[in-house]
């Protein structure tokens, strides 16, 4: 077996592993919250036979570690379960929330991903410049405000001031692909002008740090201009680095985008998890808490893998 698929296989154990480890601490969390779930659900007024009975249809009575064992043995079979809420399975309740979150992600991305590496690029070409002063200044200035205050922001100036785009940020499988677009222009932006600083930084960063090696040096005393040794040298070096900054940051905009999807009441996977913790769905929270981990772990485990092919040092480690 190859060095390579013998590195790849092992970061695949770690993050099934780690969502092993995530599933553990989810059901220990759920287990921890005061009060009865049953008597919680059912009102005081409820009689205890039919406390109860609750508490044997949702399995209450089995100890936690059966209980476990069951959740996640149907997990492994794609059974989610029922809500408690509305009863409905809830993978039903969860797909196409999910769907919206990830149309949501994907849409930043396309525009976040090529911005950045594209700022980051200039950054490290014109070190220690205006250009690079200013762009560093905007940046973390961006990093330094909250999601929520730069959406209110964002909607006070598009939406109330100037009358430019919707500040509920509702859509349906009936829309078109431009009507979601459009509605889903300032949660993008927000998630943008988040996500750009952190990536933008990180690339100008690596770039800046493979700038210094000899072989730049050498490129540089061969009368390559500038711009092509930063562009056509230093930035397919500094690919590792890159992939990692951006698969992160991907994993924040599908599992962080919690707070900006209740400001502007986006129908995806945020908005469903705080509606469940407010109706006390545990069910919900569980799954909707395991797919963020999920999502997460496989965008970093991706990242691994990427780096490990754009590295050649870490292709065949000493």
């Amino acid at each position: 077996m190859s060095p390579l698929i013998t590195l790849v296989l092992k970061r695949v154990g770690l993050g099934v592993l780690t969502l092993w480890v995530i599933s553990v601490l989810i059901f220990v969390g759920v287990e921890l919250l005061p009060g009865d779930l049953a008597e919680e659900i059912l009102g005081q007024n409820a009689t205890p036979e039919t406390v109860a009975a609750f508490r044997r249809e949702l399995k209450l009575d089995l100890p936690p570690h059966a209980r476990y064992l069951a959740w996640l043995g149907g997990l492994t079979e794609g059974d989610l379960g029922n809500s408690l809420a509305n009863g409905r399975p809830i993978a039903e309740l969860i797909g196409w929330r999910f769907a919206n979150t990830l149309f949501l992600a994907a849409s930043t991305a396309v525009v976040a991903v090529p911005i950045s590496i594209f700022l980051g690029i200039l950054a490290a070409l014109y070190r220690n410049s205006l250009f690079d002063r200013l762009i560093s200044m905007a940046t973390l200035s961006t990093i330094s405000f909250p999601d929520f205050f730069v959406a209110y922001i964002l909607i006070a100036l598009l939406s109330v001031q100037l009358l430019l785009f919707p500040s509920v940020s509702n859509i349906n499988p009936q829309m078109s692909l431009l009507e979601k677009l459009y509605a889903i222009v300032l949660p993008c932006l927000t998630l943008t002008l988040v996500v750009v600083a952190h990536m933008m930084r990180q690339t100008r960063a690596a770039i800046i740090n493979i700038l210094s090696s000899p072989f730049i040096e050498m490129a540089h005393l061969k009368g390559l201009r500038r711009a092509r040794v930063v562009v056509r040298h230093a930035f397919p070096n500094a690919l590792s680095p890159v992939i990692n900054v951006v698969a992160l940051n991907l994993a924040y905009l599908v599992a962080g985008v919690v707070i900006v999807e209740v400001v502007f009441a986006y129908p995806g996977m945020g908005q469903l998890l705080v509606d469940s913790v407010t109706k006390r769905d545990i069910p919900v929270v569980q799954a909707s808490g395991l797919i963020f981990a999920a999502t997460y772990v496989t965008l970093n485990l991706l990242a691994d893998v990427f780096s490990i092919i754009s590295n050649p040092r870490l292709r065949a480690p000493r």
